[in-house]
């Protein structure tokens, strides 16, 4: 499809096809970049669009991201409840890691659970928020149910607390296990600054336990 035709599209077919083609712009150069690099003019510019023609299919640099992180919740509920699921001696250590690696194994997720309460959240529409809080509500109702069946101990609300804590830290760490090339160097450079160098997988796994282990106590 030549440019012309792409802007000319008006069916709802040729919207969506749009939509597809502004969020896996959005997605590529948000892992190329991180988030906080990317501007609306960036992804415009990636689909050969004016960006006030793109803000006819959303509101704002931020809803782009919002519906991306909604993606990212639909692929990592599944795929965690079934890696809780599969475990075949379940306890707190099993389940921190089935939690730990696919968190781990999907850094642009993590990235965009650091900036969904920062950024991405506060300049789109009540109803956008709604929608994705929704998303996120269908994924907890994957996750408590896997995770309570292979840990009975633990509540619904534990379940619910676990899963909150572990996207919260999974997004901190994140940020500080990418920093710019610069800071990077300098942490490598110093040893009295190997403290600041940071895994995620490992650290949040570590924690993750010994959370699920108070819980069950």
């Amino acid at each position: 499809m030549t440019t012309p035709d792409f802007q000319r599209a008006r069916s709802p077919e040729a919207k969506l096809l749009r939509e597809a083609a502004i969020l896996d712009a959005a997605r590529r150069l948000g892992a190329e970049r991180g988030i906080r690099e990317v501007t609306l003019t960036d992804i415009a510019s990636a689909v050969d669009m004016h960006k006030s023609a793109m803000l006819r299919y959303f509101e704002t640099r931020e809803e782009i991201f919002l519906r991306l992180t909604a993606e990212g919740w639909q692929d990592w509920a599944p795929a965690l409840a079934a890696r809780v699921r599969a475990v075949t001696r379940p306890d707190a250590d099993a389940v921190a890691a089935a939690f730990a690696s696919t968190l781990a194994a999907r850094g642009m997720f993590c990235d965009l659970l650091a900036q969904t309460p920062l950024n991405l959240e506060r300049n789109v529409s009540v109803e956008k928020v709604r929608e994705f809080k929704l998303t996120t509500r269908d994924g907890l109702g994957q996750i408590v149910p896997a995770v309570r069946a292979a840990l009975p101990g633990l509540t619904e609300q534990d379940g619910v607390d676990l899963v909150a804590a572990a996207t919260s830290m999974a997004g901190t760490f994140h940020q500080i296990a990418t920093p710019g090339p610069e800071v990077a160097a300098l942490y490598r450079s110093d040893p009295r600054l190997s403290h600041a160098l940071v895994e995620v997988e490992p650290r949040l796994a570590r924690i993750l336990g010994a959370m699920l282990r108070g819980m069950l106590a």
